[in-house]
């Protein structure tokens, strides 16, 4: 990705996040954050990558609004970058890299735990070993024979 390109990009993520949280009015769009901006090299098509807060019903609504929006936002974009010969045109899409590193630092802390409570178990059983097998007398050797 070019200089160029990745400083449009940003641009549009900010005015994107400018105009979803104060301008646009529709009850469907719960509370979304603009992840990332993926442009062609041409400029011609943004992908726009969502986080949505909230299940899969909220997500799905929200993604839905904000592609029923898309000319307007289009428009916003299209007022604020004038130096732009052609605004590109806006597809919405999840970002779900946000819940999978959630659901892998949640595995994460759950194999920690299961082997902190298999390690004190450990200790537990070796702890029981060594008094049970200080009670038993020890086995006669050759010369106590």
């Amino acid at each position: 990705m070019s200089k160029r390109t990745q400083q449009v990009g940003d641009e549009i993520q900010r005015i994107l996040s400018e105009v979803i949280q104060y301008e646009l009015q529709d009850p469907r769009v719960g509370f979304a954050t603009i992840t990332h901006v993926k442009l062609s090299i041409d400029l011609q098509h943004a992908r726009v990558w969502i986080s949505v807060m909230g299940d899969e019903v909220q997500q799905d609504e929200t993604i839905a609004a904000l592609n029923h929006a898309k000319g307007f936002l289009r428009r916003r974009v299209a007022q604020e970058l004038r130096h732009l010969r052609v605004v590109p045109e806006l597809r919405f899409s999840l970002d779900d890299s946000l819940n999978y590193t959630e659901r892998m630092d949640s595995l994460l802390r759950q194999v920690a735990e299961e082997r902190e409570q298999n390690t004190d178990k450990n200790e537990t059983d070796q702890q029981s070993d060594s008094s049970t097998s200080s009670q038993t007398p020890p086995a006669p050797t050759q010369e106590q024979e």
